[in-house]
């Protein structure tokens, strides 16, 4: 029973490299961004449950007795379950969302509620404990993503840097808390054509493409081996290798077409500020990564900010490698993170 106010938050993911290839077998980098979600978990004394989501516009209330009214034997298997139509059916009776209430809203909701309605909170966490947490993250991305990686829920758990081959999952050590500029270009896009149009290509043209997919897998490599190497005293000469990986894969990925004009803007914007950056993820707009070299004078980054914004971009200076899910103290965290959760 929680008897007192629980901060918890869980970092943001980036691709470093090995998007598209790693579809086809090959090695993905997946790196936590410093970028957090935070979670307020406080107790009531009226009966309800609440939940406030103010990203995306949702506060709802249940009542607890309702809830613990449903079906949720499943909680008697000791595991990790998937949910059942069934019980999604149930939880979307429950939820009492309107008919056109968007997908992203609908979908957030019915995972808090299921996660909600299956786990057991503690606030000690041992590496069993972790571990079951990014077990139930996963039936999280489940209920949105349908048949997701792993990669999501396994990064926020873990925090650091993550290498993923053909759905093994494993931790690169001490991995460098690097300094990036991660930039949405806002322009939409769709995973689903832009890895059945690389598919396609492939299919096409499989001399041409296939060499591709290999030359992005050993990027991919020679990255994991120059972050092992760089650890707690990074060189000037690692940064420049970084820097000509990235430029090495945003060429490749758009040679396997899933480049935009959008991708192409904000790295004609770095480069003419002396800094490197690919896209992040699928491609075909979204978001994009620009590494930022130590020595680099503030004034420079903020111009390089600017200069994205102008744009149309949204642009965050953050940092990669960030620890994995967390407890806080009231205490711990900056004014702005207190402001935002005061306002819940």
């Amino acid at each position: 029973m929680l008897s007192e106010v629980l901060l918890v938050s869980a970092p943001g993911k980036v691709i470093l490299h090995g998007e598209h290839a790693v579809v086809h077998g090959k090695v993905a980098l997946a790196v936590a961004l410093n970028l957090r979600t935070f979670l307020r978990l406080q107790p009531h004394s009226n009966g309800k449950v609440d939940l406030s989501l103010p990203n995306i516009g949702i506060k709802r209330a249940w009542d607890v007795a309702r809830l613990q009214s449903l079906d949720t034997s499943f909680l008697e298997q000791g595991d990790v379950t998937t949910p059942t139509p069934e019980q999604v059916e149930k939880l979307k009776e429950v939820a009492g969302l309107p008919d056109d209430c968007a997908v992203t809203k609908r979908l957030a909701v019915l995972a808090f509620l299921y996660l909600y309605l299956s786990i057991c909170r503690k606030q000690r966490w041992t590496k069993e404990d972790l571990e079951l947490i990014n077990k139930w993250a996963f039936q999280g991305e489940r209920m949105i993503h349908g048949n997701p990686s792993g990669v999501d829920n396994a990064v926020s758990t873990w925090g650091g840097a993550l290498r993923y081959h053909q759905g093994k999952i494993s931790s690169l050590k001490r991995p460098p808390a690097l300094q990036i500029l991660l930039t949405n270009t806002k322009v939409p896009r769709n995973t689903r054509a832009l890895v059945a149009g690389v598919r396609n290509r492939l299919l096409k043209f499989p001399e041409i493409v296939a060499p591709l997919l290999t030359s992005i897998d050993a990027i991919s490599l020679e990255c994991e081996r120059v972050l092992g190497e760089m650890g707690e005293a990074p060189a000037l000469e690692q940064y420049l290798v970084l820097e000509e990986l990235i430029d090495m894969n945003q060429h490749h990925l758009n040679a396997l077409g899933v480049g935009h004009a959008s991708l192409d803007q904000l790295c004609q914007v770095t480069r003419a500020h002396g800094l490197h950056s690919k896209l992040t993820g699928a491609g075909g707009g979204g978001c994009g990564i620009t590494l930022l070299k130590p020595g680099l004078e503030q004034p420079e980054v903020e111009a390089t900010k600017q200069a994205l914004t102008s744009c149309g971009f949204d642009c965050l200076e953050t940092s990669i490698g960030a620890p994995g899910v967390s407890i806080h103290s009231a205490t711990s965290l900056d004014s702005r993170v207190q402001q935002a959760l005061g306002g819940l």
